[in-house]
């Protein structure tokens, strides 16, 4: 059978090989998908070994995901903007192809699952981390009408602004606290939900339609997301981007499009 992996560090925790193997049965394609504890020392070596021994396709999770972008032969043009990859694929030509597939992924579960427009709606993204750089360039692809992104470390999101900023949509960087104005769209991509703690944020940054989304995903709501149910917003966590950069990856490695609705309910009701 086709061999497909993920490599982190740590791994243990991993939700991928259950996705993959759910994905592989819905669409009735042969594979295996495992865990590979990735060596701090060796990685680009594990990955290279892996492919040479017929390995189709690897997805690259936390910390490996900007030293996977420059192993590649080849990367896709979101990969190119995020400077990150997540998904490894090896070509006839024994090429190692590089995408990301996070930003993507997000975007599918806001706009499809939960039905939100991003076209013309005033973005409020919360971090300036790998996370919030990999899901940039799909977000404004979407058309926003802007994009602010907020940091504790200003200088950190204004090199995210710089770069992805352009002329039909302006992309701002800003403190937390120095927030200003209502959002339609708010976009929780640091990893403050982990440890419980909230970004300092003015609550006059949402209004009575504000739609907030958590990266992170867990039983009960993120801090992030109970704060902001408390001031009337709806919104949702990740639990849906994790399944739908998954079904980006298995279409780049077998061309087939599997169903991501009964899975995500699915996982959300083994969560309860």
């Amino acid at each position: 059978m086709d061999q497909y992996g993920v490599f982190g560090n740590p791994i243990a925790h991993s939700k991928s090989p259950d996705i993959h193997h759910f994905f592989a049965k819905s669409t009735l394609q042969s594979l295996t998908y495992s865990k590979l504890l990735g060596d701090v020392d060796t990685f680009e070596l594990q990955v290279k070994e892996f492919f040479r021994e017929g390995g189709k396709g690897l997805n690259v999770t936390v910390p490996f995901k900007e030293r996977a972008f420059n192993l590649c032969d080849v990367v896709s043009p979101r990969a190119k903007q995020a400077g990150a990859v997540n998904t490894l694929l090896v070509g006839k030509n024994g090429q190692i192809f590089g995408d990301n597939t996070d930003g993507v992924g997000m975007v599918r579960d806001i706009c499809e699952n939960h039905g939100q427009s991003l076209t013309g709606k005033r973005v409020l993204v919360l971090g300036a981390g790998g996370a919030v750089r990999g899901v940039l360039e799909p977000l404004r692809n979407e058309s926003p009408k802007e994009i602010v992104i907020a940091n504790r470390t200003l200088s950190k999101a204004q090199v995210l602004a710089e770069h992805f900023s352009q002329e039909a949509i302006s992309v701002i960087a800003s403190e937390f606290d120095q927030v200003t104005g209502e959002f339609d769209v708010i976009i929780n991509g640091t990893s403050a939900s982990l440890s419980g703690d909230l970004p300092p944020l003015p609550e006059s940054v949402i209004h009575s339609d504000t739609w907030c989304y958590d990266m992170m995903y867990a039983k009960e709501p993120t801090v992030f997301l109970k704060w902001a149910y408390e001031l009337g917003a709806k919104g949702s966590d990740g639990l849906g981007m994790l399944v739908e950069q998954a079904a980006e990856a298995f279409f780049l490695w077998r061309m087939k499009r599997p169903d991501t609705d009964s899975l995500i309910n699915k996982m959300r009701a083994d969560l309860e």
